[in-house]
């Protein structure tokens, strides 16, 4: 009777041993990875060129996971809300626009590449870049390793490509004209574009984040080169509309600035500019 009592110890010891082991073993080898979260701040940083800060890149791949169209604009909606104070494209286009160009952060392309405005390549981008079968078979699309830089990445493509110069002399609460004139730019070949990005404004009533920056002060951004006389509460960048004949070496010397600052005011790679494209030639500091 011991031995058989003994045994059952000894058994149970060895049991328990063994569950203890596998559960180290799992913990060893399943990584947990908490979801990412974007903070909210009601005073967001600037930098000295009127730019809210963006998170440090580390060069580690951040995704945003979220379960539903709601969570998306919650996440997401404070950053275009800043991306307009900034660039004067509205909130409600751009929530919109990420919406229905990531499948509100779902589809393939944003999961793996955190593009949500399914932005290509194009000449010039130096940046990372991974392949997505969209109008065609492997087309190469920009990849950023936060999400925070796809929102900024979209500020700065409408801006200097001259062909969306006509969007930025509609008012910024003008999202029915801004939808229509996206698709009337080529920046998508569906033609129920703008239809497809009103409805989910007014489903979801978007269009009261640009309502809410306008309150504060921030209005339209002028469609030639002026500096907001109000400097203490809405500063502006003062901006140069490329004509015939100009140059980025030559728009450098009429301002007086160097042409480093003038590429790194306008997220340039090159010194390629069209007609019609706006520059920021000097800046306003946030106060």
């Amino acid at each position: 009777m011991m031995k058989k009592m003994l045994m059952a110890i000894l058994l149970g010891s060895f049991l328990i041993g063994c569950k203890v082991r596998q559960s180290v073993s799992l913990a060893k080898h399943d990584k947990y990875t908490p979801k990412p979260v974007v903070k909210k701040s009601s005073s967001a940083t600037y930098d000295d060129d009127g730019l809210y800060t963006l998170p440090e890149d580390t060069g580690e791949f951040i995704n945003f996971e979220v379960s539903s169209i709601d969570e998306y604009i919650d996440t997401f909606s404070e950053i275009a809300q800043m991306e307009m104070k900034a660039y004067g494209i509205p909130a409600s286009i751009t929530l919109a626009q990420g919406l229905l160009e990531s499948g509100f952060g779902k589809g393939e392309l944003a999961r793996k590449t955190n593009n949500h405005f399914g932005i290509k390549c194009h000449t010039g981008w130096e940046g990372d870049f991974d392949y997505h079968d969209d109008d065609e078979k492997g087309e190469c699309f920009r990849k950023y390793n936060h999400p925070m830089y796809s929102f900024r990445d979209h500020s700065i493509f409408l801006t200097n490509r001259g062909r969306y110069a006509f969007l930025f002399d509609l008012h910024n609460d003008d999202y029915k004209g801004w939808a229509k004139g996206l698709r009337k730019a080529g920046y998508a070949t569906d033609k129920r574009y703008p239809q497809k990005l009103i409805a989910l404004i007014e489903r979801h009533e978007l269009y009261r984040f640009d309502n809410k920056i306008k309150k504060q002060g921030y209005g339209q951004v002028a469609a030639t080169t002026e500096i907001a006389e109000n400097t203490n509460r809405t500063p502006q960048n003062q901006t140069h509309v490329v004509k015939y004949g100009d140059t980025l070496y030559s728009i450098s010397r009429a301002y007086s600035v160097s042409l480093d600052d003038l590429k790194r005011w306008n997220y340039l790679y090159d010194s390629d500019i069209s007609v019609g494209q706006k520059l920021v030639v000097k800046t306003k500091k946030f106060n």
